[in-house]
């Protein structure tokens, strides 16, 4: 059976990816921090797919925390699949943005994709299969205003997947990237939509649909040559 551990799944986007990959055939281990009551309801929508699914609650930027978890979780099966989609945001302008602020944002975005990938890549590299997507953002590729600490992890994870791509690839474990543009989720309710819609081309945001629909792509097709790669979906906004 088909397994894949999603990695913040228990709204937004996660949520979407989690729910789609079920409609693949895959099992899930969904994983949050403090959303319990929203993961269970997801748990619930997967199993109504008849699909099965484990809620994991952690916080990914503690490093202890992530191998108590996840490291016995691997002793009982390996996923085919691992999504990371955790993320935070403290938006300053950074001559005003704190330490704390800086910090929030490195330890969950970065931190923590260290913290589950070093642990899962192993043993996805021990079987010479896997596929790892990583979620990262269209503000990591072209910066954005307000969020250097948040265009700075985000950029740090394409870095990273592609490096771990070099790494992985001759063990038959694909990785890659897709870097969303402005999804309409509780994160972008409150941006200014008049100012943002005129530059993006398609004239809309985002839905969740479009992210998921990606990510179940590279984990779910047969023939598969994209590896390394950063796929925008973002209307058009980053070309």
């Amino acid at each position: 059976m088909k397994l894949a551990l999603v990695v913040g799944g228990s709204r937004g986007i996660g949520r979407a990816i989690a729910l789609r990959l079920a409609r693949s055939g895959f099992d899930i281990w969904l994983t949050c921090h403090k959303g319990i009551e929203a993961a269970n309801a997801v748990k619930a929508e997967i199993e109504a797919l008849g699909r099965a699914c484990e809620v994991m609650t952690f916080d990914v930027a503690d490093h202890a925390q992530s191998k108590s978890i996840i490291g016995p979780a691997l002793k009982r099966q390996v996923p085919d699949v691992l999504v990371y989609n955790s993320g935070i945001t403290r938006d300053q302008f950074m001559m005003w943005m704190t330490k704390a602020e800086w910090d929030e944002v490195m330890h969950t975005n970065l931190d923590g994709f260290f913290n589950v990938t070093h642990q899962v890549v192993f043993h996805m590299m021990g079987k010479k299969r896997g596929r790892i997507v990583v979620i990262s953002s269209a503000s990591g590729q072209v910066g954005q205003a307000g969020q250097t600490n948040y265009s700075a992890s985000k950029a740090g994870l394409i870095g990273a997947a592609k490096a771990l791509a070099r790494e992985a690839g001759k063990k038959n474990v694909i990785v890659n990237v897709v870097a969303p543009g402005i999804i309409e989720t509780q994160m972008t309710e409150k941006l200014p939509k008049e100012q943002i819609l005129p530059l993006i081309p398609q004239g809309r945001f985002g839905n969740v649909e479009d992210v998921a629909s990606i990510v179940d792509f590279l984990c779910s097709e047969e023939h598969m040559y994209i590896h390394g790669q950063v796929i925008g979906v973002n209307g058009g906004l980053v070309m």
